[in-house]
Formats: C-alpha cells, sequence, structure tokens
C-alpha cells in the first residue's frame, strides 16, 4: 500500500527559491548579449574573443549537466543546490572584476558549470516536493514561465543594467539572485541521499561530458567558421561517436550515468524532443529579433527589453492554464504539439517585417502568439517530463530536460547565424539603393530567412510530437515526493 506523503508547509517558500534560482540560470543565456560591445569597448579584445564570453557558458553548461544531476540524486540535492548558487555568485563576482578578456571567459565557464549542478537540483527538487495533482500543476507552471521567458528578461535586465551602470553589473546582479536564495534554502530544504550510494559512473560521466562538450563546441564552431571547418565536422562527428559508445556504456554497467529507463518513456523522450526544439528556435529567435529592435527600428538596450514583456505575460498566463487545468484532464498529447504550431505561427508573422515596420504593427502580434504557444510547450514538457520518474532518478531526468533545452539553443544559434549570414549576403538591393539603407534592407532580409526556418523547425516539432506523445491524461506521480533516503541536513 502507497502512503501519500503529507505536504511539505514551506512548499511555495520552495517553489520561489527554485523560480529565483532557474531565473538567473536562464537569463545568464542573454543577459551578456546585450552588454558585450561595452565589455569590448572597455577590455580591448577582438570580435572573435568576444563570441567565447557567451560560449564558454554555454559549454560547460551544456556538457556537465548530466553528471550534476547524477550528483544531485547521489550527494544530496540540498546541498549540490547550494553549493550551485554559491559557486555561481563566486564566479559571477570574479567576471564582474575580470580585468581582461581571459578572465571573464574563464569566469563564464565556471558560471555554465556550476549551472550545471544548479539546474538539474533545482527542478527535481521541484518534482519531489510537489506531488498533488493540482498544486504540482501550479508550480510547473511557474517553473515553465520562468524557463520560457527567461532568456527574455536577461535581455530587459542586461539592457536596464549596462544603460544605468555597466556591462559589469550584468555579472554583479547574480549575487542579488544567489546569495539570498542559498540564504533560504538552507534555511528550507532537508537533505535526502540513498541509503545505498552507488558508485559515479566515471567511464560514463567522461564519455558522456566529452561528447556534450564536442556537440556544443561544434554549433559554436559552425557559428563562427562555418559548417564545412575541419574543427566543425570533427567536433561533430566526434560528439555523435562519444554520445553512441555512451548509450552502449549504458546499457552495461550497473550504476549507469543515465539509466535508459528514464529516456525510453515514450511520454518523457516527447518531452525532451519538445524542450530541445523549442530551444533551437526560442535563442535564435530573441537573438534576430534583439538586433532587428536596435538596430533597425532604432530601440535603446532598455526598450527592447521591454519589449518583450507582452511575450512574458502571454507565457505566463498559458502555461498557468495548460498545468493547472489542462494538463491533469487532457495530458501533453493535445496541448504541446499545439504550443509548437501557435509559436510557429508566431514566428511566421515576424517573416513580415521589414526596414518600415513598425513595433505595433509588425512585431507585437508575432510575439504574443508565440507567448501563448510557449507557455503550452515548456511547462506541460517540464511537467512530463519528471513526471513518475523514480526519486533516486530525479536529478537525471531534470538534468536531461536543461540538457535538451541548452543542446536544442546551441544548435539552432549556430545553424541559424549561417542562414542569416547566408541569406543577408546573398541580398541584392534595387538599383540606386543608398548603401545604409541596402544594409538595413539585408540585414532584414536575413532575418525574415531565419524566422522562416525556425517556424519551419517548430512545425515539424508539432507534427512530431503530435504523432510521439501518448493520447491521454498522465497518472498522478506515486511516491514522487518521498525521499530517496535517508533525510539528513
Amino acid at each position: 500500500m502507497t502512503t501519500t506523503p503529507t505536504p511539505d508547509p514551506r512548499r511555495w517558500l520552495i517553489l520561489a527559491v527554485i523560480a529565483v534560482a532557474q531565473l538567473m540560470v536562464v537569463l545568464d543565456v542573454t543577459i551578456v548579449n546585450i552588454a558585450l560591445p561595452s565589455a569590448q569597448a572597455d577590455l580591448v579584445f577582438s570580435d572573435g574573443s568576444r563570441q567565447w564570453v557567451v560560449t564558454a557558458y554555454a559549454l560547460t553548461f551544456g556538457s556537465l549537466l548530466l553528471l550534476g544531476g547524477r550528483i544531485s540524486d547521489l550527494a544530496g540535492r540540498k546541498w549540490t543546490f547550494v553549493a550551485g548558487l554559491l559557486g555561481f555568485a563566486g564566479a559571477s563576482a570574479v567576471g564582474g572584476a575580470a580585468p581582461g578578456i581571459e578572465v571573464l571567459v574563464a569566469a563564464r565557464a565556471l558560471q555554465g558549470g556550476f549551472a550545471a549542478l544548479l539546474a538539474p537540483a533545482a527542478l527535481s527538487i521541484l518534482a519531489t516536493t510537489f506531488t498533488a495533482p493540482d498544486e504540482r500543476g501550479r508550480a510547473f507552471a511557474v517553473y515553465g514561465a520562468v524557463a520560457s521567458s527567461g532568456a527574455a528578461v536577461g535581455l530587459l535586465l542586461g539592457g536596464t543594467v549596462t544603460e544605468l551602470l555597466s556591462w559589469r553589473w550584468t555579472m554583479y546582479v547574480n549575487l542579488a539572485f544567489a546569495v539570498p536564495a542559498a540564504a533560504a534554502a538552507l534555511r528550507l530544504l532537508v537533505n535526502c541521499r540513498p541509503r545505498r550510494r552507488p558508485r559515479i559512473d566515471v567511464p560514463g560521466a567522461a564519455v558522456a561530458t566529452a561528447g556534450l562538450f564536442a556537440l556544443v563546441y561544434g554549433f559554436a564552431s559552425a557559428e563562427m567558421d562555418g559548417w564545412g571547418a575541419p574543427q566543425t565536422v570533427a567536433a561533430l562527428a566526434g560528439g555523435a561517436v562519444a554520445l553512441a559508445a555512451f548509450v552502449a556504456l549504458e546499457r552495461r554497467v550497473p550504476a549507469p550515468l543515465l539509466p535508459l529507463r528514464v529516456v525510453a518513456d515514450r511520454n518523457r523522450g516527447s518531452a525532451f524532443l519538445a524542450v530541445a526544439v523549442a530551444g533551437v528556435a526560442t535563442f535564435a529567435t530573441f537573438l534576430f529579433l534583439t538586433y532587428y529592435l536596435q538596430r533597425t527600428l532604432g530601440m535603446s538596450p532598455i526598450e527592447t527589453g521591454l519589449a518583450f514583456l507582452p511575450m512574458v505575460a502571454l507565457v505566463m498566463v498559458s502555461a498557468g492554464i495548460a498545468t493547472t487545468r489542462l494538463l491533469p484532464r487532457v495530458g501533453p498529447a493535445p496541448l504541446v504539439p499545439t504550443g509548437l504550431a501557435l509559436a510557429a505561427a508566431g514566428v511566421a508573422v515576424l517573416t513580415g517585417i521589414d526596414v518600415g515596420s513598425s513595433y505595433a504593427g509588425g512585431v507585437l502580434p508575432g510575439l504574443l502568439v508565440v507567448g501563448a504557444g510557449f507557455g503550452l510547450i515548456m511547462a506541460p514538457s517540464f511537467a512530463t517530463a519528471t513526471s513518475g520518474v523514480a526519486a533516486a532518478d530525479a536529478g537525471v531526468a531534470s538534468a536531461m530536460v536543461n540538457t535538451s533545452q541548452q543542446v536544442g539553443g546551441s544548435l539552432g544559434i549556430a545553424l541559424l547565424s549561417t542562414v542569416f549570414a547566408s541569406a543577408a549576403g546573398g541580398s541584392v538591393p534595387a538599383a540606386g539603393t543608398p548603401a545604409g539603407l541596402a544594409q538595413a534592407q539585408a540585414a532584414v532580409h536575413g532575418s525574415t530567412v531565419v524566422f522562416w526556418w525556425a517556424a519551419a523547425i517548430l512545425a515539424a516539432g508539432a507534427v512530431a510530437t503530435a504523432l510521439l506523445f501518448r493520447r491521454g491524461a498522465i497518472a498522478a506521480p506515486e511516491g514522487a515526493g518521498l525521499p530517496a533516503g535517508d533525510p539528513a541536513r
């Protein structure tokens, strides 16, 4: 007979702490983008070096997530979560005080490594804290909204602190998130470790980390050097081989880093796919739309961030409705594909922009549709990906969700940056067009081609997930909130 765990009376405070931590992790993907020109002028580094300020975070974050998830399961989620927060704060302080590009890139890499500890622990704490279906829906609505809109919040916050203070505050601001969240976590959370702690799968960890690192590096190299560059081809091929070897290893070891049962479930695998597809389109769409708003429409960094807020509001509304009212009744099958289709339609609307478009007429309608779609994608996918997972596997399942989003985002930026460069470079202006206008037209043309590609990727994801998700509501997780072992402060 299964006993229903008593809900933690502090669970809503725990949700607030988790939301703050997840917001910090997601917004740090984009918060430095707006600040990069100021940082480059201050520290005097080349355009080639500039890319590594962004890429260093993605490399360590994406490649270490699976290991971070398993550490969370074995060492206990409380201490993994707190260590991730404090380590992230320390790395951010180093980055803010960086005297040169080398220290800044190293700090960004450290941020990514601690984020790889933090993100899986946060999601697994959420999944094991909320077990009642109605409360679980509300909790995942909040988490999904944060995950969907964090990139846009990063743009707003990055623009604000850069304009009002300096680029260094895009780093220092993380301390305002991490330190209070760590202090609250120390008081609110109970550490749960398995009674029998298996050894970490060292070969699997090494192969998975190397494979994910090679994939993310390959995508970054493709953006900088092209898909045919030797280092790009070698990294992508090496990553694919390493991940294939990883799957073979996980079939044989007694305590695998990633138990294949976690990804074999049809609904869970479909949720991972949906998050990856959304990641492909999300980061690239925000990136090129940001360029358009600032360079073509002449918005300031703060105005650019504010321009995304209506979309953020729609994400929160649709995520709340999807996870609290619809997901418990109908399951993910009708929701996630519909969200992907809506997002595809919204991005397709953005293909209508031109040099003379206005924000209200050319950008806002598409953003609102995209926001409604993302709310239906992310929150139900996060809830589905962690539903029914044994408590001992909650960390690694959570890591897989974050890995899907991170690898998808890296692929999307690399692929669609290449598409942009090709389309913009091939744009032929009309005879007699002034040079400045021709350049603006080429950039807008490149962006609209990118949006068509992003819309097509989202539409393909809608079809795939419609075919893959099982029909019907998901059974409430039994015992998901029970500790995976002995609680220990």
